[in-house]
């Protein structure tokens, strides 16, 4: 598969699952088992479309080091049992690791909670030439702090009391102002990580909650898979619609031209990884990136840097 025959295919992949503008954003328009048309039968196919996909972005990846111009962030949100590890580890395959760094964000140290909750992000943004991949990030803030309000008391906020018992309230305004504060927070940061030359992509792995019971179920039957499992995702489980309220809404205010989110099906784990691969292959290669010309000075010295080599080896 040609680069170009890819790149069509790449925008029929992604574009049902980019979402620029939250507004009237539902987490029930994406279906958690949606193949576009995929059967199982075509798994092979999808397989070799990703190969492509991953062929592809090695190739952008090596550019986008050289052209020394743009960052890339890519930003994984999902349930336990989504696929992110997964993702991360399929679509980077090919990546040369010296331009790309993986961060998984766990809870927050001390030292982090002193800090204010963008703070240990930031600190990760990837350098010019480079692809971030946070393996969760800021948007916990939005997501499990959300879900679980009592986690605002280790961050030691001002009026701390008051915002703990707002955000327990269902008719709270002031603690909708609270999270539509972090949301204008957030977008603000994007915004100024943008204009910096941070190109950033957003996935929400959106597995269903059958499918994750499979996976929950499949780790503690197999042994080679019993390290992966923990009583606490069982125990989230029982807020699962607590967390996808909390998905939809953060969407819904966080979803930019400059930072989309990609809704991304996870039920199929080959399906996904194709969608992922996809978005990044599509934006990089809207970045027009290329290797860096030399000036006519530098193409004199490699010249004479050339026929002093070639007179050392006669």
């Amino acid at each position: 598969m040609t680069d170009k025959n890819f790149l069509k295919l790449a925008k029929k992949y992604c574009d049902p699952f980019r979402i620029t503008n939250g507004k009237t954003f539902r987490l029930k328009q994406i279906d958690p088992s949606e193949t576009l048309g995929f059967k199982a039968a075509d798994k092979p196919k999808a397989k070799e479309a990703l190969e492509a996909g991953v062929e592809m972005l090695t190739d952008l990846q090596d550019k986008l080091y050289a052209h020394d111009r743009w960052a890339v962030l890519v930003i994984f949100q999902a349930m336990d049992a989504a696929g992110k590890d997964g993702a991360i580890k399929h679509v980077l395959s090919g990546v040369n690791p010296q331009g790309c760094e993986v961060t998984s964000f766990k809870a927050p140290s001390a030292e982090e909670l002193d800090h204010d909750f963008l703070w240990r992000c930031a600190k990760r943004i990837p350098e010019r030439g480079r692809i971030g991949v946070f393996n969760r990030s800021y948007y916990e803030e939005t997501l499990v702090v959300r879900v679980h309000p009592e986690y605002l008391q280790s961050q030691s906020l001002p009026n701390q009391s008051q915002i703990q018992s707002q955000t327990q309230s269902q008719n709270a305004t002031p603690a909708e102002d609270f999270w539509q504060q972090r949301f204008e927070a957030i977008c603000n940061f994007e915004r100024y990580l943008t204009n910096n030359g941070v190109v950033i992509l957003k996935f929400f792995l959106h597995v269903s909650k059958e499918e994750q019971q499979e996976r929950f179920l499949s780790r503690i039957d197999d042994p080679a898979k019993n390290w992966k499992f923990s009583m606490k995702d069982v125990n989230e489980r029982k807020h699962w619609d607590d967390y996808m309220n909390a998905y939809e809404q953060t969407v819904q205010h966080t979803a930019t031209d400059y930072a989309p989110w990609y809704v991304v099906p996870a039920d199929k784990k080959w399906f996904t990884r194709l969608v992922v691969a996809s978005a990044i292959v599509q934006r990089l290669s809207e970045l027009d990136l290329s290797y860096p010309e030399l000036t006519p000075d530098e193409l004199k010295d490699l010249k004479a840097a050339r026929e002093a080599l070639v007179k050392t080896t006669d």
